[in-house]
């Protein structure tokens, strides 16, 4: 499957870089805005991609493409999105997904009409570490407490403090710690346990956008507290506590790679991957068997969750007066 970049960001690299042991996917086009040129051109030295566009409009009717990665900022990622499925293309968007459920939903309805294939990137849901984690949980008991916490002080924030925007702080690009870097967190949960009956958010506010916040997801029998935070930092952790053992790691929640467990009546133990593969690697292998072998029900599921996560980052973002954004104003 020949594959189209849209985008020259600082995730694009590690896409490359676990692309390139995935022999399904070949990339043979990338595209970002003309002030991008001399980057967009390293990177196709780099990694020997054929194709340089400038226009995005140009290389989304590129007939040798069958699915282009959107790696846009995020208000963007509808419309990338949404023009790369109308061309006949299936789709690898990373996250957050949407802007707003809305979008989320319209875009997962157009993929499966056209019967393409609609992904949001978030690398924690398909590791091996996260996997196990899986099998290990129904072995904890019943679960009282989860606990996560992904804190990264953000390069930007000190321009954000001295009066600049950048997007990742621009409330009307869909920026903020929730969509940033509490989504992976989000994600994380909704995975293993699926949907809360209720969410909870608190967010220091700066600028009318969220800076750091904690939110908190009820279940039937316990919660989980989720923080992110751009303006300061700490160890990360994953913390899943039952009254029969518990799993911990200090791994960051969007690279789960390692964990240690101990179970009360059963011993202990730990898990690590080997390291030996690319961050990006095991999402981009999970959705090029997905899509090399039709399986569309798997596509479907990976888009439900996706939908799902979307509503909570909509209605913790309304508690705290952080704009949902609608750019086609539905």
């Amino acid at each position: 499957m020949n594959v189209g970049i849209a985008g020259a960001g600082t995730i694009v690299p590690a896409f490359l870089q676990a692309q390139q042991q995935i022999s399904e996917l070949k990339v043979k086009a990338i595209c970002a805005t003309p002030d991008m040129e001399r980057r967009l051109h390293a990177l196709a030295d780099d990694y020997d991609i054929d194709r340089v566009y400038l226009d995005y409009e140009k290389m989304v009717v590129d007939e040798t493409l069958d699915v282009i990665y959107v790696a846009v900022p995020n208000v963007l990622h509808y419309d990338f999105s949404r023009k790369a499925l109308e061309q006949g293309k299936s789709v690898i968007c990373e996250k957050p997904f949407c802007s707003c459920v809305e979008e989320a939903e319209s875009l997962a309805t157009l993929a499966q009409e056209r019967g393409l294939f609609l992904f949001e990137a978030t690398s924690n849901q398909y590791t091996p570490a996260y996997d196990m984690a899986n099998t290990l949980v129904p072995r904890l008991g019943d679960i009282k407490i989860v606990a996560l916490n992904y804190s990264q002080y953000s390069r930007r924030y000190d321009a954000f403090k001295r009066g600049d925007l950048p997007p990742v702080f621009d409330p009307a690009k869909s920026g903020g710690a929730l969509m940033d870097l509490n989504v992976y967190n989000v994600h994380f949960v909704v995975g293993l346990f699926g949907v809360p009956e209720s969410v909870s958010y608190t967010a220091n506010i700066e600028r009318g956008i969220d800076t750091s916040g904690v939110l908190v997801m009820t279940y039937p029998t316990f919660v989980c507290s989720l923080i992110g935070a751009k303006d300061c930092k700490t160890v990360d952790s994953i913390s899943i506590e039952g009254d029969e053992g518990f799993i911990h790691s200090t791994a960051r929640p969007n690279a789960f790679s390692e964990f240690s467990w101990s179970l009360y009546r059963g011993g202990e133990g730990s898990f690590a991957e080997d390291g030996s593969v690319p961050r990006l690697y095991h999402e981009l292998r999970r959705f090029a068997e997905i899509m090399h072998m039709g399986d569309y029900a798997a596509g479907e599921q990976a888009l439900r969750h996706s939908v799902a996560v979307q509503r909570i980052l909509d209605e913790a973002r309304r508690q705290v007066g952080v704009p949902v954004v609608h750019p086609e104003g539905r």
